[in-house]
């Protein structure tokens, strides 16, 4: 993996962080607009590359960031576009008054990013998964 290419651990747990305790406030004080958060900044990371939370939690490195543990960023944006999808569902449920999905679409959200701040990440587990389907098919197409 290339350090060009690489997230300091810092960083993306800090964004995990981030979306964790925006679904946890949103839930609490029942203001659904605080999952556009961390919606609309995984999406720039996804989209434009540029992550506003991970930008902002740049500032509080105390190491050169190619100093900390580095996270493949392809497999964050493949992880952040998950989260997006299950926050805009949320988002757009709970705006629609349909309580049930946006709390399963947003729970979904929760127990991954906890998990991830664990240790495992589901995201990670997945891509792991489709980038082996993809080459095992690539083999029977060859053959």
């Amino acid at each position: 993996m290339s350090l060009t290419h690489a997230i300091p651990r810092p960083l993306v747990r800090f964004n995990q962080w981030t979306i964790l305790l925006s679904v946890l406030v949103s839930w609490i004080t029942g203001y659904a607009w605080l999952l556009a958060i961390p919606l609309v900044a995984n999406l720039l990371g996804v989209v434009c590359h540029f992550n506003p939370v991970i930008r902002f939690g740049t500032l509080f490195l105390r190491k050169a960031p190619t100093a900390y543990i580095p996270e493949d960023a392809q497999q964050q944006r493949f992880n952040s576009s998950i989260a997006c999808i299950c926050l805009a569902s949320g988002l757009v449920a709970f705006l629609c008054n349909w309580q049930v999905v946006g709390y399963v679409m947003t729970t979904m959200v929760v127990i991954a990013s906890s998990v991830a701040i664990a240790g495992f990440c589901i995201g990670c587990f997945l891509h792991f998964q489709l980038k082996q389907w993809q080459y095992r098919r690539s083999l029977k197409k060859a053959l």
